[in-house]
């Protein structure tokens, strides 16, 4: 049995001089001794004080199998993918038959190209009056080896050896995995049976319980729920903080089309490869980045360093440029030609792009709870994009649709009457080909049932998404907003076909666009990366600090100017001390930081957030309470227009709309009554936990919202009136619980759609409070598109640094970093823009 023993020595009269030793020489860890705690404790175990040596005897066996982790960022990340696929049967099936299915693609497709007599096939070969049999078909072992060319042989000697790199990760994997299932079954007591009656969440709890036992990470005795998804998501924050930033260059002019998003899996793998993980990267190891990337005076050394790998990744794509094509081309094919053919409109429907994914993802945001986000905000962006048409297209397509349908009909009657016209030749072939043009056609014809609401749709879109430029507000109805839409929201086929140049546009993309950003993205990491103690080296963007990261124009406070100078009080007032320090180069765009906050609040109940972070929510409390209070004096109420927007989105968000105002009026000595109700209908309620306020409903009180809520699409009718009954019905205290209530006043265990509006509410009151921020400042002709947006222009429209590249942020040592403070050093060495 593994037995460790750690001898603490003090030297007399003294408070802190320790050493740790750990006999069978696994690591070293310092523990500082403290007298008082030891007078306290029981000396069991333990050589008394006067000896000098305090001897502590870590627990034997597998209790101790995972203290002092040393990679826990790939622990905790592994330890996500277990439970989210299911623990370790399935995915070592899942790594097995990816091999398989490997081999499969190569055998199958040098077998069709070299050992098919396709003469024979196609009946090129007279002579023959005997049926034609598969044996015929199938050309000699020998024969098929000797068509087979020099370049045959280099593909399959190239997919040989990348199956043989598979296999041995595929084993790794195997290793890796098995610890992992140990860790759940007899660390967190889980068996794989139970994973999924489990969420994330309640495994997420336990973790941060075994660490108090177990001491995974001996930097810190407990781990925050922030710190666990730090480690997961180290990369990727650092991912979306530089999309957010518009630093990576995903952006194409294309001479006829315009300007184009272009991501795409190979490409998004070389950036990941040359920014994180490969052997070039910034970064040392999993969570440390290399010290000269913290140095001011290496900016320019290690930007030439850097573009030296990327030009030469980018040769390396450029020389496996046709095989890397062959490869996507024979995948493509076996993956989508039976759905192709199946359902030949299945390259008609739209999915989330590559960029989509990572502009409209919060910080600290894991993967499922990005695709349930996304997952709800399907059906209204497909409504949106659907209401678009082109009059020239729509008649061109109905043209199209009657001709081919028309003999496509034919040849299907015939079919029926006598099976032999299949015999005849390019019958068949016809048939699968009308079919689908027929389906490919019927895209462009609108249904006749469609009804024409644009900004309604899109409102939806951005209750489940959070985020969309600013230039889209009011604009719904334009090709403009449409065409920025489909980039984040593309075609299947759009998608297909990017994914097949991209072993193209990837070399040309590394080594003349992401080279000229070189210097840009050393500046970013040594202004945007912080140490945090038990964690290591992360993007500041995800600590989500609104002062530093926020943006003057979402907070809730109505303040012209900031003062950059002024000193943190955590006594001071909630709504003063959460407004930013930043400028327009440090703060994130369309309100990245504040809606992550907000996000990763409600979907982590439990974690207590820094001063900062409070005083931000309490601030956001305090302007829900002003504005219930504030009647509708010239403009609507920013929450009840909030409110009025969620109850567009339909089942079950209407509901939960007039379960806060029957809360609300059940609250109030006096509420109104019934002769005051638009409508005197029965409203049905649902199911839900009692002691939750927002949802404590009596079926008979209510329900003169109904005649608004109750719809979506289109406008509410007569809806100041809604807004003004609204408001009406509403108590100070019970609707301000309505934001941030299910993460704070109750308790913890709530249902994840009620989390989801409660987060939709949210994102619509954050947006309304932003819209009215720069309606008021007049920052209109400031914003601009995240479509145009150029960092370099941008710090050119800021005086107070134009002669500087960027404002720095200087690397703290250890100590600073530790009190996370942040200092501006504005050089004026720097290069001019």
């Amino acid at each position: 049995m593994k037995r460790e023993t750690v001898i603490t020595c003090v030297e007399p009269n003294r408070r802190a001089k320790t050493m740790t030793t750990v006999l069978d020489g696994s690591y070293q860890r310092m523990e500082p001794y403290n007298e008082e705690e030891e007078d306290e404790e029981d000396n069991d175990g333990e050589i008394p004080q006067e000896s000098g040596f305090i001897i502590h005897v870590v627990p034997e066996g597998n209790k101790a199998r995972w203290n002092h982790i040393e990679d826990l960022d790939s622990f905790f990340t592994r330890m996500y993918h277990y439970h989210q696929n299911h623990g370790f049967a399935c995915m070592i099936l899942q790594e097995v038959l990816e091999l398989v299915q490997f081999i499969f693609v190569i055998v199958f497709a040098t077998f069709l190209l070299h050992c098919v007599d396709y003469s024979v096939l196609f009946k090129y070969k007279p002579g023959k009056s005997h049926k034609t049999t598969i044996s015929d078909l199938i050309v000699s072992s020998s024969e098929c080896l000797a068509s087979m060319g020099p370049f045959t042989w280099i593909c399959l000697l190239v997919a040989a050896i990348s199956w043989i790199l598979r296999l041995l990760k595929v084993v790794y994997h195997c290793m890796q995995f098995w610890d992992i299932k140990l860790f759940f079954n007899i660390a967190l007591k889980i068996a794989d049976s139970d994973l999924d009656n489990l969420t994330w969440h309640e495994v997420q709890k336990r973790v941060r319980e075994v660490q108090k036992e177990q001491e995974m990470c001996i930097h810190k005795r407990e781990l925050t729920e922030l710190d666990i998804y730090h480690r997961i998501l180290r990369f990727k924050n650092y991912m979306v903080a530089m999309i957010n930033k518009s630093l990576l260059p995903v952006r194409l002019k294309v001479p006829i089309v315009g300007e184009i998003i272009f991501m795409t899996s190979g490409l998004k793998y070389n950036m990941e490869l040359l920014l994180f993980w490969g052997p070039w990267s910034p970064f040392e190891n999993n969570w440390h980045l290399k010290e000269d990337y913290k140095k001011l005076n290496k900016r320019h050394e290690l930007a030439r360093v850097l573009s030296k790998h990327i030009l030469w990744v980018g040769i390396v794509n450029f020389l496996l440029s046709p095989l890397i094509f062959l490869w996507q081309i024979i995948y493509s094919f076996f993956s989508y030609a039976e759905i192709i053919n199946r359902e030949p409109g299945t390259l008609g429907t739209r999915m989330w792009s590559l960029y989509g994914r990572l502009y409209l993802r919060h910080f600290n945001e894991l993967d499922h709870e990005l695709k349930a986000r996304l997952n709800r905000a399907y059906r209204p962006a497909s409504k949106y994009m659907s209401i678009f048409t082109s009059p020239v297209m729509t008649v061109i397509a109905k043209n199209v649709t009657f001709v081919t349908g028309s003999v496509l009909a034919v040849l299907l009657s015939l079919t029926v009457l006598d099976e032999d016209v299949l015999s005849m030749e390019h019958v068949l072939t016809m048939i699968t080909v009308l079919g689908a043009v027929v389906a490919a056609v019927r895209v462009f014809i609108p249904d006749e049932n469609l009804v024409w609401c644009p900004e309604t749709l899109l409102t939806a879109v951005l209750a489940h998404t959070h985020y969309r430029p600013d230039s889209w507000r009011g604009r719904a109805h334009t090709q403009t907003t449409r065409a920025e839409m489909a980039q984040l929201f593309q075609y299947r086929a759009v998608h297909i076909l990017e994914e097949l140049i991209s072993p193209v546009l990837t070399p040309y993309i590394l080594c003349f666009h992401m080279r000229q950003r070189a210097l840009d993205i050393v500046d970013f990491y040594r202004n945007f990366t912080i140490d945090v103690t038990g964690v290591g080296d992360v993007c500041s963007f995800a600590q989500m600090d609104v002062r530093k990261h926020g943006n003057p124009t979402w907070q809730t406070v109505e303040t012209p100017l900031i003062d950059r100078t002024a000193k943190y009080d955590p006594n001071q007032d909630p709504e003063k001390a959460q407004m930013p320090v930043s400028d327009q180069y440090t703060q994130a765009e369309d309100g990245k930081t504040e809606l992550s906050l907000i996000h990763f609040t409600l979907t982590n109940p439990e974690w207590k957030p820094p001063s900062h972070s409070q005083n931000y929510v309490a601030a956001l409390k305090e302007r829900v309470r002003k504005d219930v209070q504030g009647g509708i004096h010239g403009e609507i109420n920013p929450l009840l227009a909030s409110l009025s927007s969620l109850s567009s989105l339909g089942p079950p968000y209407n509901d939960i709309v007039s379960n806060i105002i029957r809360s609300t009026m059940m609250n109030q000595p006096s509420g109104p009554t019934t002769s005051n109700f638009m409508n005197q209908q029965p409203c049905t309620s649902t199911t839900v936990p009692a002691e939750d306020e927002l949802l404590n409903v009596k079926s008979d009180i209510v329900p003169y919202v109904q005649h608004g809520l109750h719809r979506t699409e289109g406008p509410v009718y007569n809806e100041r009136r809604f807004l003004c009954s609204l408001q009406q019905g509403m108590s100070n205290q019970s609707l301000a619980h309505s934001l941030f209530m299910s993460s704070h006043e109750f308790s913890t265990d709530l249902p994840v759609e009620l989390i989801a509006a409660d987060m939709s509410l949210s994102t619509l009151y954050l947006h309304e409070l932003h819209h009215r921020q720069v309606r008021r400042r007049g920052y209109q002709e400031l914003l601009k598109s995240i479509w145009q947006r150029n960092p370099v222009q941008e710090l050119a429209m800021l005086p107070e640094i134009r002669q500087e590249r960027a404002p720095l942020l200087l690397h703290q040592d250890s100590s600073r970093r530790n009190n996370r403070e942040f200092k501006y050093d504005m050089n004026p060495h720097l290069d001019s823009i």
